[in-house]
């Protein structure tokens, strides 16, 4: 039989599918439809101390092509293909008070489902470090079985914050201890994907303690301009800012970050983020080494918390389990890793017999090449 259970960071999940923190997580309500539908964990949405006020109008869209077309829009119509959400939405704008009791109510409603808080606070100063310090206290006294910090935001409306700690390898790793010095249960870090070397960062942020790496948040982005307007198709007054891309365009430079992070760091826990919708996307992460992986998108768009996405998602585990039992794949610890380190250095992939070689082209023409001729 197909064990879809998982133990990550000391922690037992019934199966290793969370909602991540975004607004499918923003409230009580939605936290807890999400675990009558199976998710067995929930990321919430950032906590944070200081006020928040997000932006006039839509936060969140959705681009899309057009089905056999060159078309992206933000436009929801027929005959197209979701491609990326993008959003510019800040950290909840609840206050910490606003939070405390509801945690407190979805853990005791939900014990055996796992709860992660997602907190945020500054850099640069001792104040700062308290404010970690205080969110820590705060969340896992009312219940919260892990922490993680939020080093990835590519949008706030604060310099110190966000992913300007996440790529900087000593603020990471400041922080990381800060929230440690205080914390009861694990602490995953949650990275950006805009530095230029990821695992820089998940070293300091191990180095400072961290359980665990959450990777990668979205991607920094602009909204493409609408041709018949001359104007971003989403801006406030004229303006725009960069938000975040995430959704399936995402997916295989997401897998190209957690390569860099499991090969640096075989030995450490790992929860991927970026692009999943099916079982399909999360056995890459999972062989690549996660043991958890996380879900935003595509759950924003089922029903907003995702009922038939993790119903596929536990479905198709079951079933890739089941047709690889021979192979003495029955759960997640058979398979994860597997092909870590598969992924090598460009110069370590093979090359032809220099008499067969013909400058890339072979026999057959090549999708995307102009057809070339054949010399011997």
């Amino acid at each position: 039989m197909a064990d879809l259970s998982t133990v990550f960071t000391g922690i037992r999940f019934e199966n290793p599918f969370l909602l991540a923190s975004a607004p499918p997580t923003e409230s009580e309500s939605n936290i807890m439809r999400a675990y009558e539908a199976g998710w067995a964990g929930v990321v919430t949405k950032t906590i944070g101390l200081h006020p928040v006020t997000n932006v006039r109008g839509p936060k969140t869209k959705f681009l899309r092509a057009d089905d056999g077309g060159t078309r992206l829009s933000m436009a929801k119509r027929p005959g197209s293909t979701l491609i990326a959400s993008w959003n510019w939405e800040l950290i909840s704008d609840k206050p910490l008070d606003w939070w405390i009791p509801r945690l407190e109510a979805i853990k005791k409603a939900y014990p055996h489902k796992i709860l992660v808080a997602s907190i945020m606070a500054g850099s640069g100063s001792d104040r700062e470090l308290d404010n970690w310090q205080t969110l820590t206290r705060a969340v896992q006294d009312a219940g919260a079985d892990a922490i993680e910090l939020n080093f990835s935001c590519p949008h706030m409306d604060r310099v110190d914050m966000g992913s300007n700690i996440g790529k900087d390898k000593v603020l990471c790793s400041v922080s990381t201890q800060a929230v440690k010095a205080a914390a009861r249960v694990p602490v995953w870090v949650k990275l950006t994907p805009a530095g230029a070397d990821i695992a820089e960062e998940a070293g300091a942020s191990f180095l400072g303690g961290a359980d665990a790496i959450s990777s990668s948040n979205t991607f920094p982005a602009l909204p493409v301009v609408d041709p018949a307007t001359g104007e971003f198709e989403v801006n406030v007054d004229g303006l725009v800012s960069s938000g975040g891309l995430g959704g399936p365009a995402i997916l295989p430079q997401s897998l190209a970050k957690m390569a860099a992070l499991t090969q640096a760091f075989p030995d450490h826990a790992f929860s991927g983020i970026g692009g999943i919708s099916s079982f399909d996307h999360a056995l890459s992460y999972f062989m690549l080494g996660c043991g958890t992986v996380q879900v935003a998108t595509a759950a924003m768009l089922d029903h907003a918390i995702g009922p038939n996405v993790i119903a596929n998602l536990k479905a198709g585990m079951t079933e890739f389990l089941e047709r690889n039992a021979e192979r003495g794949w029955t759960g997640l610890d058979d398979i994860r890793g597997l092909l870590r380190d598969r992924v090598v250095a460009h110069s370590a992939i093979a090359r032809p017999d220099p008499a067969a070689y013909r400058g890339g082209y072979e026999e057959e023409e090549a999708e995307g090449y102009a057809p070339q001729p054949i010399t011997v």
